[in-house]
């Protein structure tokens, strides 16, 4: 029986984090995947950025809670704050239009984006615990 939780639980894990990297995909006006191809490092670093903060609010959602039910629950709600990251982080950097210097290739930028989710990543799964 126990199997067959862990199992469960990592399925759902599973799904939860390709659903999050999917709805990330769709805040930036351009194609992730198609970026990835073409070699851009910076939307690489910042997917990469993304994908670490969603394991880790994933991570303790599931340690923290007992039910794949609450695990679930609360890694949507310190998703949303996730996701609110990048919105926030575009508004107090209005000189930046963070979108574009990713498409563009901007390491920098992309670099600190993936800094900023991690770190928020960590804030965030702080207080789900």
């Amino acid at each position: 029986m126990i199997a067959v939780n862990i199992l469960a639980s990592l399925v759902v894990m599973i799904i939860l984090q390709l659903v999050g990297m999917f709805l990330f995909s769709l805040m930036t006006p351009f194609d992730d995947m198609e970026q990835l191809r073409k070699g851009n490092a910076a939307v690489a670093l910042a997917m990469g950025g993304q994908f670490l903060a969603t394991a880790i609010i994933l991570g303790i959602s599931a340690y923290s809670n007992s039910s794949i039910w609450h695990m679930s629950l609360w890694f949507g709600i310190g998703y949303v704050c996730l996701f609110a990251t990048y919105w926030i982080f575009d508004w107090v950097t209005p000189k930046l239009k963070v979108s574009e210097h990713l498409r563009d290739g901007n390491v920098a930028v992309g670099a600190l984006l993936a800094f900023v989710y991690i770190g928020m990543g960590f804030v965030i799964s702080s207080l789900i615990v």
